[in-house]
């Protein structure tokens, strides 16, 4: 793969994915170390180490709607399957799924999890392979517009979990579980076989106090690792104070800072495709951001949030006079 900046690392070989933001410093002289904006295209040429043991059950949350689950889970997982790692995405939504559309895959849901709990089917028959990047899955609840039985609760979700732990084909590394909006049944069921927890949250305030109450929810129910991402950030909206900064959200929330995704048009773009943002050549920005949030999340690593500084306020005419 071509280097997007030839003139500036001719030497260093880029791989397929993209992990951490920074370089060692002794690799970069100081002429190049003075362009910090260049670094985001900047690659490891290296896997990441997987962390923990294996399956990784991740639940991505959030309490509030649409602040970008089903597009975090999408994204993060097919990084994870592109840096090499056996995925299952399940789609916990029942009734309103959205990962199958987002990864492009409606058309080829045959069979759900409802369906391999009645019998009607496997659970290999049930899993849709992605033929973009083979080694992620996806699985759904249900059919679209379809109430699930009475029968179909944690339990249930618990055992389709460990029915994955002992497949013929071997155990995923990572079973992502995208959980519906609220802190109903839906929730409780989505939550039951996982250890960890992936927060998704807006910087606003209707978003946190939501992320706050599911941050509760999570840690009575025994998940102690939570990181967070913060979606759809606006430097340009914090440094004129009109949104919180990462800063101010870690200080709210009190979890460890997964990743930060910055607010990013490709998104309603890559939505309507059905194309992931992380395919996208040349890579966008939320796209890096998602692959770096992936790459941590491999290591069980975090990331520091920088301040961001304020724009100086604008002086008008009876500032002279000290208004």
């Amino acid at each position: 793969m071509a280097s997007p900046f030839p003139h500036l690392l001719p030497s260093i070989p880029l791989s397929p994915f993209h992990p951490p933001l920074f370089l060692p410093s002794k690799i970069l002289s100081p002429q190049h170390r003075r362009r910090p904006a260049v670094s985001a295209a900047l690659q490891w040429n290296r896997k990441p180490q997987l962390a923990g043991e294996t399956p990784r059950v991740v639940v991505v949350t959030s309490g509030k709607g649409g602040v970008g689950k089903t597009t975090t889970t999408a994204n993060v997982g097919l990084s994870l399957a592109r840096f090499g790692f056996s995925v299952v995405a399940i789609d916990a939504d029942a009734g309103l799924r959205n990962l199958d559309l987002l990864l492009g895959l409606e058309n080829r849901v045959n069979y759900t999890a409802v369906e391999v709990l009645n019998g009607d089917c496997r659970l290999d028959q049930a899993l849709v392979r992605d033929r973009r990047c083979p080694s992620l899955e996806l699985l759904c609840i249900s059919k679209p517009r379809s109430k699930l039985p009475l029968g179909f609760g944690a339990k249930a979700l618990t055992w389709v979990v460990d029915a994955l732990r002992s497949r013929p084909a071997g155990p995923p590394h990572f079973v992502l579980i995208d959980c519906p909006a609220g802190i109903d049944a839906g929730f409780i069921t989505a939550i039951a076989p996982a250890n960890e927890a992936v927060l998704v949250t807006t910087p606003d305030i209707t978003a946190l106090r939501d992320a706050d109450r599911v941050t509760g929810l999570l840690e009575c129910d025994g998940i102690r690792d939570i990181k967070m991402i913060v979606n759809r950030v606006r430097t340009d909206l914090i440094r004129g104070e009109d949104m919180m900064s990462v800063l101010d959200v870690q200080e709210m929330l009190g979890l460890a800072l997964l990743g930060v995704i910055p607010e990013d048009s490709e998104v309603i773009k890559s939505t309507n495709r059905g194309y992931p943002l992380v395919l996208n050549k040349p890579p966008t920005m939320a796209g890096l951001a998602f692959e770096q949030a992936a790459w941590r999340l491999v290591e069980q690593d975090t990331m520091t949030a920088v301040m961001v500084e304020e724009e100086p306020k604008k002086k008008g005419f009876f500032s002279f006079f000290g208004g």
